[in-house]
């Protein structure tokens, strides 16, 4: 059963959705960082260029040529990765695919707003009987 992981309290969900790519890929792991919006896409690639001047985080956009060999996938075509191993999900709903992951990670801000949708998530993940876990990124500081 796909493992699932809300992060809450997040300052910024794209740095959070850096640190938690560069940590799959760090365990051997590819991930899918999904977006359904463009310009939300065009950030998170910059940021993963510029973030850490002393690392690499090898990733590029659906659709690129090189997809199926890069371990981080930015986007919202899962087909694309060679292995369904973690789902980064920035968007305000549950993709319909993510049962195909082996673990599903959900960054909510402290934004009322981004939370009501998170609980709304939160709800859907348990009514369907996955067991959730949740990490507090204000306590990890």
């Amino acid at each position: 059963m796909t493992r699932i992981d809300f992060y809450f309290n997040a300052p910024a969900k794209a740095e959070v959705a850096r640190r938690l790519a560069a940590k799959t890929f760090q365990a051997g792991q590819r991930a899918l960082v999904y977006s359904r919006q463009p310009a939300r896409c065009e950030e998170l690639d910059g940021l993963f260029w510029t973030a850490q001047q002393l690392s690499f985080l090898p990733h590029v956009r659906c659709g690129h040529a090189l997809a199926a060999e890069t371990p981080i996938l930015i986007g919202d075509d899962p087909d694309q990765l060679a292995s369904a191993d973690v789902l980064i999900n920035l968007e305000d709903e549950t993709p319909a695919f993510f049962g195909r992951f082996e673990r599903v990670m959900e960054i909510v801000t402290t934004d009322p707003a981004d939370r009501e949708r998170a609980r709304a998530r939160l709800r859907f993940f348990r009514e369907r009987g996955y067991a959730v876990d949740t990490h507090d990124l204000a306590a990890a500081k």
